[in-house]
C-alpha cells in the first residue's frame, strides 16, 4: 500500500492530504421527495413542499439512491452496513430552508473500503474511512452588477454521497489521480454522471504539512473544486502557502478555504467547524435505513465488470502491458472500443498503441468522447489489418486514418460497419491516394542498385563501420520509391546487399 512507502518531502516537510468528495447520485427524484432533480431548470421550480421544510412535511427515503450507495460499496470493497441511521445537522445558511441538513453521522451506509490507483508505475491504494447518503442545500447566486443575491433551492434535497478518506495522500499529484480514479469509478458504475462543471462530483481536500515523523498538522479545507486542474494548482499553493506560514512563525488556524483560479490562491472563507459545532442528533422522521442481505446479492449480480478487473482481464486476455491495460479502462466505451479493434483484427497490442495513440489525441484536440468518435472501431481493425499484412505502411495509415476521421464525421452514431463494409471503405482509400505499399523484392532491388550506385561514398562509409550512413541509404530508397517501399523490406535487402 502507498502509504507504507517513503513519502516525498516538500522543503522538509511531510504533505498529509484527505479527500471529501461530494457524488451527486443519478436518480430521477430527490432522496426525500419526489421533486426532479434535472440540472438547468429555472430557479425554485423543482423544490416542492418537502425540499422547502413547509409545516407538515416528512420525508420518504429514496429507494435508488439506497442501491447507488450499496453499488459503491460493493465497487471499492466496503462494509455495507445492515443498518444505518440519519442525523441532523444543525447550521444556519439561506439556502438551507430546513436550518439543518439529514445527513448520517454514527453509522454510514458504507464503511471503509479503498481506492486503488497507478501514479506513473507505481501503485497507489488510498484508503476510505466511509461514504454517507445525505441531501444537499439549495444555492445563493450572487449578481454583483445590481448588488443582490438570491436563493435557488432546486439542488435542496438533491441526494449526494460524501465519500471520505484516511489522510493517506503524499502530493497533489496523488491526490489528482486519487480523484480522477474515483470518478472514473462513479461513472463507470453508473451512479453518478460526473459532471464537475455542473457540480455532479465536487471535491473538498483537507491539507497539512508536518515534519517526518511529527504529530499530524493543523489542516484547511480547500472547498468545491470543480477540475482537476484546479485541484492540482489549488493544493500546490497551499502547500507552499502553509510551509511558509510556519517558517515565519506563524501557526497554522483550522479553516476552510477557496481557490481562485484566477489569481491561482487560496483564501479564507470561513473558520472551520469541528463535529461538535453541528450539534447532529437522531432524525426523528426517518426510521433507521435496513438494507438485507438478499437485496446487496441481488444489486451485487447487477454490477458491471469493474474497471480494475478488466484491466487485470485484458492483461490476461491479450497480453498488453499493465499500463495499456489501466489507460484503456478510463471508460467503458473507450474499453469497448478497444475490445473491438482487438477481436476483429487480432492486432491487440497495434490496436491498443494507435488509441492511446492517434485516436486520444484527436479526441483530446476536438474535447469529445470515443462514443462519438467519427471512426468505428471495426474500421480501426480493417486498418489495422491492412498495416498487419503489409499492404500499407503505418505512415500511410495515418493518411489513411485521416481520411476515415473527415470522412465520416457525424457517421459513427449514426451506423456502426461490420469488418466487410469497412475492410472495403479502407480499399477505396488506398487506392484512391495510391499508398500501396511496394511489396515486389525485384521492383525494390532495382531501386536500392540504383540508391548504390549514386551514393558509393556513402556505401563505402558504411562498409568502413559507420552505421549511420546505413540509415542514410535506408532514407533515399524510401525517398526513390515515393514512401512505397516496405520498411522492414528495404531495410533486409539494402542490408544484404551491403555485406
Amino acid at each position: 500500500m502507498s502509504n507504507t512507502n517513503k513519502p516525498p518531502l516538500v522543503q522538509g516537510y511531510e504533505v498529509v492530504i484527505g479527500f471529501e468528495t461530494h457524488a451527486q447520485l443519478a436518480t430521477q427524484s430527490k432522496i426525500f421527495s419526489r421533486a426532479p432533480t434535472a440540472f438547468g431548470a429555472e430557479p425554485n421550480t423543482q423544490a416542492c413542499a418537502v425540499d422547502l421544510a413547509l409545516p407538515g412535511t416528512l420525508p420518504v427515503m429514496n429507494r435508488g439512491a439506497v442501491e447507488h450507495a450499496i453499488r459503491l460499496g460493493l465497487a471499492l470493497g466496503s462494509h455495507i452496513a445492515e443498518q444505518s441511521v440519519f442525523a441532523r445537522k444543525n447550521y444556519f445558511y439561506p439556502d438551507l430552508p430546513k436550518g439543518y441538513q439529514i445527513s448520517q453521522f454514527e453509522i454510514p451506509v458504507v464503511q471503509g473500503g479503498e481506492v486503488s490507483f497507478f501514479l506513473g508505475d507505481e501503485k497507489k491504494t488510498v484508503r476510505l474511512v466511509r461514504a454517507h447518503l445525505e441531501e444537499d442545500a439549495g444555492k445563493s447566486l450572487h449578481e454583483d452588477f445590481i448588488g443582490q443575491s438570491g436563493i435557488d433551492l432546486n439542488r435542496a434535497g438533491t441526494p449526494l454521497l460524501e465519500i471520505v478518506t484516511e489522510p493517506d495522500m503524499r502530493s497533489s499529484a496523488e491526490a489528482v489521480a486519487y480523484a480522477k480514479e474515483l470518478h472514473k469509478t462513479v461513472t463507470w458504475i453508473g451512479i453518478c454522471d460526473g459532471n464537475m462543471q455542473e457540480g455532479s462530483f465536487r471535491c473538498d481536500a483537507n491539507v497539512s504539512v508536518r515534519k517526518p515523523g511529527a504529530p499530524l498538522g493543523t489542516r484547511r479545507e480547500i472547498k468545491n473544486l470543480n477540475s482537476f486542474k484546479f485541484m492540482q494548482q489549488a493544493i500546490d499553493y497551499e502547500i507552499r502557502w502553509q510551509i511558509e506560514e510556519i517558517e515565519d512563525g506563524r501557526a497554522i488556524q483550522q479553516a476552510t478555504v477557496l481557490f481562485d483560479p484566477d489569481t491561482g490562491e487560496t483564501r479564507a472563507m470561513r473558520t472551520k467547524e469541528d463535529a461538535a459545532d453541528y450539534r447532529y442528533f437522531p432524525d426523528p422522521d426517518l426510521p433507521p435505513l435496513v438494507i438485507a442481505r438478499s437485496w446487496v446479492e441481488q444489486v451485487k449480480a447487477g454490477m458491471p465488470e469493474l474497471p480494475r478487473q478488466m484491466a487485470e482481464r485484458l492483461v490476461q486476455t491479450y497480453g498488453l502491458p499493465e499500463y495499456d491495460a489501466t489507460t484503456l479502462t478510463q471508460s467503458p466505451a473507450m474499453a469497448a472500443y478497444f475490445e473491438t479493434a482487438a477481436k476483429a483484427s487480432g492486432q491487440a497490442k497495434m490496436a491498443s498503441n494507435w488509441i492511446m495513440g492517434e485516436v486520444s489525441r484527436r479526441l483530446n484536440n476536438e474535447d469529445t468522447d470515443i462514443s462519438c468518435a467519427p471512426v468505428p472501431a471495426d474500421y480501426l481493425a480493417a486498418m489495422l489489418n491492412k498495416i498487419a499484412d503489409g499492404t500499407i505502411s503505418n505512415n500511410a495509415a495515418k493518411i489513411v486514418f485521416d481520411s476515415l476521421w473527415e470522412g465520416r464525421r457525424g457517421a459513427f452514431g449514426v451506423a456502426n460497419a461490420d469488418l466487410t463494409q469497412a475492410a472495403i471503405a479502407i480499399h477505396e482509400i488506398i487506392e484512391s491516394k495510391g499508398l500501396k505499399q511496394m511489396n515486389d523484392s525485384g521492383a525494390l532491388e532495382a531501386i536500392i542498385d540504383e540508391v548504390m550506385a549514386a551514393n558509393a561514398p556513402m556505401v563505402e562509409q558504411f562498409r568502413a563501420g559507420k552505421d549511420k550512413a546505413f540509415n542514410a541509404l535506408v532514407g533515399l530508397v524510401m525517398k526513390a520509391s515515393k514512401g512505397k517501399a516496405n520498411p522492414q523490406q528495404a531495410n533486409d535487402l539494402l542490408r544484404q546487399k551491403l555485406q
